[in-house]
C-alpha cells in the first residue's frame, strides 16, 4: 500500500444544461482530486525530524522490519523515504551490513555555520534599518519567552523561540526568505546544537546574546549589532571540540577538511 485513495467527484452528465459558447463550467462540473500523501512522505517526515531532534543518535540502526511493522507499509516506500535522508546525508547505507543514522560531518558543519553567519549579517543590517518599533517588541518578547522556558529546563519550547527569534530578525529585515535558505542548510548545524543546549547554563547564555543583538538593533548600531550576532554565532565553531570530545563516535572528522577557520 504506496498512499490512501484520491477523491473525486463529478456532477452527472445527463442532468447537465446545455451551456453557451465559452461560458465557464458549471459549479461542481469538473473532476476534483485530493492528493494522497505518500507513505514515503510520512516515514520520510518522522525520520528526519527524529534525526535532527537528536532523538536518533548517530549512528543508531535503522531497521527495515521495524519500521514497515510500525507504519504498516511495504519496503518500497520505506526505501524510498530512507533514500531521500542519504541525499540528504542524514543516514548512511552500507552495504551488507545495514542502514544506520549518520554521523556529524566537522567539515560541513563549519561550512554551514559560515554559510549561515554571513547570511545573518545581511538580515541583521537590514532589521537595524528597517525594524518597526512593534517588531522590535516582538522580538523582545520572544527573548522573555526564552528567558522563561530556559528556566523551566524546556529544550523544545526553547528550541523554538530561538528559531523565532532569528526568522523574526529576517521578517524586520524584509528578507524572510533568507532564514528559508538558512532552514535548509542547516541541517547538520541544528543536530549539533541539540547537543549543546542541555550543557548547563547554556540556555540563558543564548538568551543573552541574543538580547545584545536585538539592543544593537534597536539602538540603530548595525556594526555592533553584526558583531554581536558574530560572536552569537561563532560559539557554535569554538565548541565544536569540545562536544567532538564529549561524543566521539557523533562525529565524522577529516583533519584534511576540517581545520579551524578564521574567516576575520
Amino acid at each position: 500500500m504506496t498512499g490512501s485513495p484520491s477523491t473525486a467527484w463529478t456532477s452527472p452528465h445527463k442532468t447537465r444544461k446545455p451551456r453557451a459558447r465559452n461560458a465557464p463550467p458549471a459549479p461542481g462540473s469538473m473532476v476534483r482530486t485530493q492528493k494522497p500523501v505518500k507513505n514515503s512522505e510520512i516515514v520520510y517526515g518522522d525520520l528526519r525530524r527524529a534525526i535532527i531532534a537528536m532523538e536518533m543518535a548517530p549512528g543508531t540502526p535503522i531497521v527495515e522490519r521495524d519500521l514497515t511493522e510500525r507504519y504498516g507499509i511495504s519496503r518500497t516506500p520505506l526505501r524510498e523515504a530512507v533514500l531521500r535522508l542519504a541525499e540528504e546525508r542524514l543516514v548512511d547505507v552500507v552495504p551488507k551490513s545495514g542502514t544506520y543514522v549518520a554521523r556529524i560531518p566537522v567539515s560541513v558543519l563549519r561550512e554551514g555555520i559560515v554559510a549561515r553567519r554571513a547570511l545573518e549579517e545581511v538580515t541583521v543590517r537590514a532589521a537595524t534599518r528597517r525594524a518597526s518599533e512593534s517588531q522590535i517588541m516582538s522580538l523582545r518578547a520572544i527573548i522573555q519567552r526564552q528567558k522563561e522556558v530556559a528556566d523551566a529546563g524546556d529544550e523544545e519550547a526553547f528550541h523554538r523561540a530561538d528559531e523565532d527569534f532569528h526568522s523574526g530578525i529576517a521578517a524586520a529585515a524584509s528578507f524572510p526568505g533568507i532564514w528559508d535558505m538558512i532552514l535548509q542548510m542547516r541541517v547538520h548545524v541544528e543536530r549539533y546544537r541539540r547537543l549543546t543546549l542541555p550543557q548547563p547554563g547554556r540556555m540563558r547564555l543564548v538568551v543573552g546574546e541574543h538580547a545584545a543583538v536585538l539592543d544593537s538593533i534597536a539602538e540603530g548600531k548595525a556594526d555592533a549589532a553584526v558583531a554581536r550576532m558574530k560572536e552569537h554565532l561563532d560559539k557554535l565553531t569554538l565548541d565544536i571540540a569540545v562536544f567532538r570530545d564529549l561524543w566521539p563516535d557523533y562525529f565524522i572528522y577529516d583533519v584534511s577538511l576540517d581545520a579551524p577557520l578564521n574567516l576575520d
